[in-house]
């Protein structure tokens, strides 16, 4: 948080910690992004609204919606343009994102707040950790996790997030019927994520053929995937269903 911009007056805004419990082995690397004056800002004026912490303990829907709806949880939501998009989209639901780069947090909450959206929340926490402390089993209506990391040296890929134990954790907090939706630009990634999902007993392939289905409507395409399009680069989706 030292490299956060200060405001104008020269003192430092008020910036919340990344929240995360010490694990051996982590799927993400904290990068030394700098926070613009805008980002720094959205934090002191709109955090109070749309941040949630791990301090909290198990998320209370209603009283944080103010209602009950459909629920719908991210992980690793970049800069949060996509994910504004889609709580934009479906104000039937409320969204809930979990980053852990303060810039892209603070450009979502800001990005939220100026347009006066009401069914989105922000953890900035590590997922494993909100997913084991804070959301319920069986709680969600639909998970996504859209582009990660592929760690692509062989060396790596045990940081790459979509793995066995996750799958599992990430399963139990869908209701019946909800959906796990995953994509990646990376085939070798992709070709990994169909065998770790294929291997979740909870968990059932919405492809009607082969292990792939084309994008959802409700994931919005982003320009780094259009650029990818225009340069040939192709997009795997992955959409399963939580068993009864």
């Amino acid at each position: 948080m030292n490299e956060s911009a200060a405001d104008v007056d020269g003192a430092a805004p008020f910036l919340p910690k990344l929240e995360s419990r010490k694990k051996s082995i982590r799927s993400y690397v904290i990068r030394a992004g700098r926070m613009t004056e805008g980002q720094s800002r959205a934090f002191e004026r709109f955090w109070p609204e749309y941040g949630l912490s791990l301090e909290d303990g198990p998320l209370e829907y209603a009283a944080v919606f103010g209602r009950e709806a459909p629920r719908v949880l991210e992980i690793g939501f970049g800069m949060g343009d996509s994910l504004l998009q889609m709580a934009q989209e479906e104000p039937d639901k409320d969204f809930i994102g979990i980053e852990v780069h303060p810039p892209g947090v603070g450009a979502l909450v800001n990005n939220a707040g100026k347009a006066g959206v009401r069914n989105l929340r922000v953890y900035l926490a590590d997922a494993v950790d909100v997913l084991s402390e804070c959301i319920a089993e069986g709680s969600l209506q639909r998970i996504q996790v859209y582009f990660p990391d592929p760690w692509h040296k062989k060396k790596h890929h045990k940081r790459r997030i979509i793995q066995p134990p996750l799958v599992a954790l990430l399963s139990s907090r869908l209701a019946p019927g909800g959906l796990l939706h995953l994509a990646t630009d990376w085939q070798p990634y992709a070709e990994h994520m169909s065998e770790v999902l294929a291997d979740e007993p909870l968990l059932e392939n919405c492809a009607e053929q082969g292990e792939f289905v084309a994008r959802p409507d409700f994931r919005p395409v982003t320009k780094f995937e259009r650029r990818g399009e225009r340069l040939g680069h192709g997009v795997w989706d992955l959409l399963y269903r939580r068993r009864a």
